[in-house]
């Protein structure tokens, strides 16, 4: 939470935690990444979680348009995000919200290799 290069942004229903997302701002470090988001600087969208029983209210896309907001004041041209293929409610959410496919990612999970959309919203 200190990380003065991360924002963190929590929603709260009746006073309760009920979604949050993280904001990393820099340049990607992964060469998948790198690769496929060409408008510099960017902001990875590193985290974007609501609770299942408020899915649906609206939430998340607050969330991301508070993100969205922080990485435009801290001088990013676009803002990136990885989710995984098979997740078609994610994909359909962050297609509405803008962020077009740009390409993938590859990493290591135990003993075999997984792939995400690598997703991408020009500002």
């Amino acid at each position: 939470l200190a990380d003065p290069d991360r924002a963190l942004f929590l929603s709260e229903t009746g006073g309760e935690p009920s979604g949050y997302t993280m904001v990393v701002f820099g340049e990607p470090a992964d060469p998948d990444v790198a690769a496929a988001v060409t408008v510099r600087p960017t902001a990875e969208l590193s985290k974007c979680y609501v609770l299942p029983e408020f899915h649906g209210g609206g939430i998340a896309a607050a969330l991301i348009s508070a993100s969205v907001e922080a990485a435009r004041e801290r001088g990013a041209r676009s803002v990136w995000l990885g989710v995984n293929q098979q997740n078609v409610r994610a994909n359909r959410f962050y297609e509405k919200s803008g962020f077009a496919r740009v390409g993938t990612k590859r990493f290591l999970v135990g003993a075999r290799y997984e792939d995400d959309f690598v997703r991408a919203l020009e500002l």
